[in-house]
């Protein structure tokens, strides 16, 4: 489990491609290794991957499969690369986010960026099926980092996060441009919560056109369908 608080940006320093495997080796700030041991969890980038191999100082390897190469932006990434890195919560530790548990959902891309003094405004599109877990006020994960969403359109398919000067200083988000993406982890309470509201009205929904009989299937009659 992870708290979407970024705590140090690690480089991609090899990269080694195997059969829908890639292996990464990352270098971290010094000490963020201290007292790591191999198959622990670390969210690089929003994924949580386990380190494969006992650490080197201040260096790590990880694997990566082939779904997390799917559904993330690890798949693209090149030696140099800054990603953002955060450990597994301990028991007890507090949790200034939100829980995240390190499985990406989607990607989405940065659409526009605006500054208003001090303040960063990232605009977001996403796949269509994102956009029915996502709300005004609520949560979303942006490559791990816990983010209040500050507006949505859901019928032009984008949101907007706002970034304060902390959160361009500890993260890469402040980096990003038009036509990046970003890995994408939906709030798992809302998730449940809109997923299992959808199933019990399709549920009903069903029982209804059953009792309806031919009748549901007359000619000009409308149907009845639960929005995207």
């Amino acid at each position: 489990m992870f708290s979407g608080i970024t705590q140090s940006i690690a480089r991609v320093i090899a990269i080694q491609d195997g059969d829908g495997s890639r292996r990464l080796t990352l270098a971290f700030a010094p000490g963020f290794c201290q007292g790591l041991r191999q198959g622990a969890s670390i969210a690089v980038n929003g994924a949580c991957l386990t380190v494969a191999a006992p650490p080197r100082q201040d260096n790590a390897e990880f694997d990566l499969i082939l779904p997390t190469l799917i559904t993330s932006t690890l798949a693209s990434c090149r030696v140099g690369d800054a990603v953002n890195v955060e450990r597994a919560l301990a028991d007890g530790a507090e949790n200034g986010g939100h829980a995240l548990s390190g499985h990406v959902d989607y990607q989405a891309k940065v659409e526009q960026t605006r500054r208003h003094g001090d303040n960063l405004c990232l605009r977001l599109t996403v796949p269509a099926g994102a956009l029915r877990y996502l709300f005004a006020k609520g949560y979303a994960a942006l490559d791990g980092i816990s983010l209040t969403i500050a507006a949505i359109d859901k019928r032009e398919g984008w949101f907007e996060v706002w970034l304060i000067p902390e959160t361009r200083r500890a993260t890469t988000l402040g980096e990003k441009k038009p036509g990046d993406r970003l890995n994408l982890e939906i709030e798992r309470h809302t998730q449940v919560l809109v997923d299992s509201t959808r199933e019990a009205l399709e549920e009903k929904l069903s029982a209804l056109m059953e009792l309806l009989g031919p009748q549901s299937a007359h000619a000009g009659r409308p149907v009845l369908a639960l929005p995207a």
